[in-house]
């Protein structure tokens, strides 16, 4: 009987041969589609945190309509939060778009600019009637003027200075005001003008063009890191032990920092810096052109500073040499 031959299959098995360009595309084209449906849930991301932000705002409103002021003012501070995460987010998994960006921006006017006004105006401004709800209007129209000046002016200003104040800062501001007020059971109708007051300045600090600053310059923390770091832990420590204190004060620092700035930097640009040393252009001769007398009696303009040391040093080696045949004829 004839013996079959075996044959020796090799341990590793060869590639498939693509024979035509059809059955090549068939699996680049599957991973294509893989991971455009990965980009889909990538850019989905960014966009639920900002909706995040705006149903945290939207409760605030209803909280405020009911009366429950505390938690609508922190409702607005986690708003804040998920607006910060979303960029952050989105530039971390690089999915930036224009989408992205005009989302952004309407959920910025209802989460900073309609609920802290609503959030104001029921709590402490209703009493004032018609000029309070104006003024609540106010913050809300200078909230959207400043985002429509901060996305057209983008690229354009210091990346590292707002130029006014951000309607984040503005709502945070309120919403630790009215936090404060609350948890210090304080009447909000005893200081309703001054209550009035700040709203009004708010909405102007936010169309203005005071600087304020972006921290975006970490320098000072990367120069010194453990310091930064020490001074980072004190201030939660600081936030853990007095919640509603320390934003109110930190909140109200960052207000006050602004016109500060805003004026040192004035300040800084009217004083006059140190000019440099020129050459005289009056017809009047400086020290330098004065008229020397050489070794031979002759005179020579010295116009030139390089070439007044050149004679000063043919004066000294003449005056060297007259003063030798002096002593000379002397002996």
């Amino acid at each position: 009987m004839a013996q079959r031959i075996r044959r020796k299959r090799p341990f590793f098995r060869r590639r498939k041969q693509w024979t035509t360009g059809e059955e090549f595309t068939d699996r680049p084209r599957q991973k294509r589609i893989q991971m455009a449906k990965m980009k889909k849930g990538i850019f989905i991301l960014p966009s639920l945190l900002t909706l995040c932000s705006i149903f945290l705002s939207f409760y605030s409103i209803i909280l405020a309509l009911k009366g429950d002021f505390l938690l609508a003012g922190a409702l607005i501070l986690a708003a804040g939060f998920f607006d910060k995460i979303d960029g952050a987010v989105a530039r971390l998994t690089n999915t930036t778009s224009r989408f992205g960006v005009e989302l952004d921006s309407l959920a910025d006017v209802i989460s900073f600019g309609v609920a802290p006004a609503i959030l104001m105006y029921v709590w402490a401004l209703a009493p004032h009637g018609r000029v309070g709800w104006v003024s609540a209007f106010l913050f809300v129209a200078c909230g959207a003027l400043r985002l429509a000046r901060f996305n057209v002016q983008t690229g354009t200003i210091d990346p590292k200075r707002f130029n006014g104040l951000p309607i984040p800062a503005a709502a945070v501001m309120v919403a630790t005001t009215v936090m404060f007020f609350q948890k210090q059971q304080l009447n909000p109708s005893d200081f309703g003008i001054y209550l009035l007051i700040l709203t009004l300045a708010l909405s102007i600090l936010m169309v203005s063009s005071v600087k304020f600053h972006a921290f975006k310059d970490l320098t000072l923390v990367k120069q010194k890191p453990f310091s930064s770091t020490v001074t980072f832990v004190l201030l939660l420590a600081l936030i853990a032990a007095w919640p509603y204190v320390v934003l109110f004060l930190l909140s109200a620092g960052y207000v006050i920092s602004g016109p500060i700035l805003t004026i040192w930097l004035y300040r800084n640009r009217q004083k006059p810096l140190g000019q440099p040393v020129e050459a005289p252009t009056s017809q009047e001769p400086s020290p330098t052109e004065q008229e020397g007398p050489t070794a031979g009696g002759a005179i020579i303009p010295m116009s030139d500073h390089r070439r007044g040391v050149k004679v000063q040093t043919q004066q000294g080696s003449s005056g060297q040499d007259s003063s030798g045949a002096s002593s000379e004829k002397e002996g």
